[in-house]
């Protein structure tokens, strides 16, 4: 019975002996290891990457002692180098920081001279002329009346008043001529009448002895008639010298026809003159008022086309004008503050509203935003500046600009 259970060893070289089941299921399987071995990192890496950003945020909000000493060795800061830390404390804000934001308008605009900007042309009449000489640059401050340029009709016009003028000469001196001629042709009028006068005298006298004569039988009566001839005649000058010296008594020298015609002739060169002087301011472009040359427009040889010669202002106070929504106009008023901010120039400019539009137009002045309103309705508004802003606008003039129009706070006085 021993023998029967006592079980023999295994051969090796025994082909056909079968190993428990048992034994054959618990027996390690090399294929699964490897499974098993390549499938537990793939499910570790998220939860790797998952704890890995946690305990960074977890540490740099309550910043253990550790870390602290960490930052402390090496010059670090946390947040990136700023001075306070990335998780801050939830403070609650003030009633000022919790107010109601102050309402404003929003609009653009550009600077201006509070005078308008005048645009000089060449005077009526220059014709083609062109720039002979240009007295001023960019900037620079003239006063009403100075010759800013000079164009090449100069030496014509001033050909013609030399011609004017000496046509004045000449008919100056007929005048003089033609009042001595009257005055000496009412002198000998005036004589020839008394020479007449004297010998009717002398024909009566001769005429009256004769008569005498005559009745005593004396003379004859042919020598009677011979003497009353002569009386006729004599009568017959004077009345001629009266005539002739009538045309003088009473009357000025300067109202006699010939002195009068000379006169006439003369005011008509005088006017020839004044014409020609005239004339001769065609060839100056002056300035029409004190102010300062904001643009050139046209240079020495070149013909001025439409758009003049220069362009004037006075920049010493400046404005802005603002296009601001039909919308938005009910709630501007006269002397709200208005900030006048660009990009030309650090800082803001202020003033006040000082004009609003009555009429509205089309939008002008377009921002950079490509959706904007290129056909809004608009009213302007002129902001005057202080004078420290326009000091500065002073150096931008038509430059684009943003203003903010506090629409519930006035300038104080």
């Amino acid at each position: 019975m021993a023998d029967t259970d006592t079980k023999k060893p295994a051969d090796p070289a025994d082909s056909d002996i079968i190993l428990p089941l048992q034994v054959i299921d618990q027996a390690p399987d090399p294929d699964r290891k490897r499974h098993r071995r390549r499938l537990r990192p793939v499910f570790l890496l998220p939860l790797v990457l998952l704890l890995i950003p946690t305990g960074g945020v977890l540490g740099m909000y309550f910043q253990p002692t550790g870390l602290q000493r960490f930052f402390e060795t090496f010059g670090l800061t946390p947040g990136g180098g700023t001075e306070t830390p990335i998780a801050v404390a939830v403070e609650n804000p003030s009633e000022s920081e919790t107010a109601a934001p102050v309402p404003m308008v929003v609009g653009l605009g550009r600077l201006v001279p509070q005078t308008d900007i005048r645009t000089l042309a060449p005077p009526f009449g220059a014709g083609d002329a062109r720039i002979a000489e240009l007295n001023v640059r960019e900037g620079d401050q003239v006063a009403s009346g100075d010759v800013l340029a000079v164009l090449d009709n100069k030496g014509a016009l001033e050909q013609a008043v030399a011609s004017a003028r000496a046509n004045v000469e000449v008919r100056t001196a007929t005048l003089a001529q033609t009042r001595r001629n009257t005055e000496s042709a009412a002198a000998a009028a005036e004589a020839g009448l008394q020479k007449a006068q004297a010998a009717l005298t002398n024909a009566q006298a001769e005429f009256d002895r004769y008569q005498t004569l005559f009745e005593r039988g004396i003379v004859t009566r042919a020598a009677l008639d011979q003497r009353r001839s002569t009386l006729d005649q004599a009568a017959q000058e004077v009345e001629r010298a009266a005539a002739t010296a009538s045309r003088y008594e009473g009357v000025e020298t300067d109202e006699q026809v010939d002195v009068a015609v000379a006169k006439r002739n003369l005011d008509a060169a005088l006017a020839d003159l004044e014409r020609a002087r005239t004339d001769l301011e065609k060839a100056y472009i002056r300035a029409p008022s004190d102010g300062t040359v904001i643009a050139i427009h046209a240079r020495e040889g070149e013909k001025p086309d439409a758009s003049g010669v220069l362009d004037l202002g006075d920049i010493s106070l400046m404005t802005a004008e603002i296009e601001i929504y039909q919308s938005d106009i009910r709630r501007v008023s006269l002397g709200q503050n208005v900030m006048v901010t660009a990009d030309a120039f650090d800082g803001e400019l202020t003033g006040t509203v000082a004009e609003i539009g009555l009429e509205v137009g089309r939008q002008t002045i377009i921002g950079d935003d490509p959706a904007a309103n290129t056909d809004a309705r608009v009213i302007t508004v002129n902001v005057d500046l202080d004078e420290a802003s326009s000091q500065i606008a002073a150096r931008f003039i038509n430059l684009e600009v943003l203003a903010r129009i506090q629409t519930d706070a006035r300038a104080t006085p």
